[in-house]
């Protein structure tokens, strides 16, 4: 797990190739461009997702890991908290490998505070549970970035 200030986000250059052509697209485009649905970057290898939601309890909240691809959460609007547990440390429930979705179980480890201008970036082997309420239901334009690792 990643967790900084877009401005840092050069420092992470260098993990692997796919990442470097996310962090070059997010550090040229931002969020600005970004039409609902799927956004290409990179074919299958880099791919941006930008939608809405608002937040919820977090017992009401799901964790969620993916065996192929890591995920960048950046936020154009609103706050969330973003619960994080290593996904050995949790119950795995379902597996759809199809789409790349494992649904998990267990308590949340870390809770990182999500805002405009903060990223998130989650490995295989990082589960997470979106959508936490922080002070409140809120709507959550959200971008993330499905990068294949």
């Amino acid at each position: 797990m990643i967790y900084t200030d877009m401005e840092h986000l050069d420092r992470y250059r260098g993990i692997c190739p796919q990442l470097d052509t996310a962090i070059g697209y997010l550090l040229e485009n931002g969020l600005e461009l970004l039409v609902p649905g799927r956004n290409e970057v990179d074919g299958e290898d880099v791919f941006v997702n930008r939608f809405h939601y608002t937040t919820m309890p977090q017992e009401e909240a799901a964790f969620e890991a993916h065996e192929v691809y890591a995920d960048i959460h950046l936020l154009g609007e609103g706050r969330e908290y973003i619960g994080v547990t290593p996904i050995e440390r949790l119950t795995v429930t379902k597996v759809d490998r199809e789409a790349d979705n494992i649904e998990c179980r267990g308590p949340v480890e870390a809770k990182i505070p999500m805002e405009p201008g903060k990223v998130l970036i989650v490995f295989p082997e990082d589960a997470h549970m979106v959508k936490i309420e922080n002070g409140g239901a809120v709507k959550v334009e959200k971008a993330v970035v499905k990068v294949r690792v």
